[in-house]
């Protein structure tokens, strides 16, 4: 990533571009450590982080609270920034059309096979890769110029976030995943580090080659809910 944070290999700690540690740090002591955070972050994540970004819009708040929301528990956060509480309410109703959309449902049920109860994280991971690879058809800002934004905003707000966000900013930053599942490669890589990460998590390994060899069904299904699901956000008050 350009310009935003880089990782000191030695001490394996995110910074930010000036040197100075990010207020977030987090130090791992060892891999058993680093394993249990790995697997308290997935739980009840959603894992298509560049979808959730780009369907919040240009209010720096709501982009927030979006990319925090799987960390806001019930329904009771109204003392939270407003800005802050509508991009919460915002993912609930983007999880929620995407869980019900019949695209979803239907690259769910090839994956079943492959990929079992990690379906729908894998869906997660294949829309963001579709998203990523075919940017340039849903937004004007190039796709490392796009993440890097994301990256300082979400930095430059991170007072608001619960401790288990900025974790996942800390990660997310290190290792630019904003833009890391545009190849296939890339998609590849983090479906086989998230399978060594998680509970049997082994399934996921090789998943890509479900999104291979059905590309084209799955790229028309992704566009189909890429339009249902932003005339949908317009509807809503």
């Amino acid at each position: 990533m350009k310009g935003v944070c880089r990782k000191d290999q030695r001490m394996g700690v995110y910074r930010e571009s000036t040197g100075r540690p990010a207020p977030f740090q987090v130090r791992y002591t060892n891999g058993r450590h680093t394993r249990r955070m790995a697997l308290d972050y997935l739980a009840g994540r959603s894992m298509n982080y560049l979808g959730h970004l780009y369907l919040s819009g240009d209010d720096p708040l709501v982009i927030v609270g979006n990319f925090m929301a799987d960390d806001i528990k019930g329904r009771h956060f109204e003392e939270h920034h407003p800005s802050v509480v509508r991009g919460i309410r915002l993912h609930r109703a983007i999880d929620s059309f995407t869980d019900e959309h019949p695209a979803q449902r239907a690259g769910r049920a090839r994956l079943r096979a492959h990929a079992g109860r990690y379906s729908g994280v894998v869906m997660d991971m294949f829309y963001d890769h579709l998203l990523a690879s075919s940017w340039t058809q849903f937004h004007s800002e190039p796709l490392e110029q796009y993440a890097d934004r994301m990256y300082r905003l979400l930095v430059e707000h991170v007072e608001h976030m619960p401790p288990g966000i900025r974790t996942l900013l800390h990660h997310m930053t290190a290792g630019d995943w904003l833009t890391s599942y545009a190849s296939e490669q890339g998609l590849a890589r983090a479906l086989s580090g998230l399978a060594a990460r998680v509970p049997q998590g082994a399934v996921m390994r090789g998943a890509e080659a479900v999104l291979a060899t059905q590309r084209a069904v799955y790229m028309v299904e992704f566009e189909a809910f890429m339009s249902d699901i932003k005339e949908h956000l317009r509807e809503q008050p």
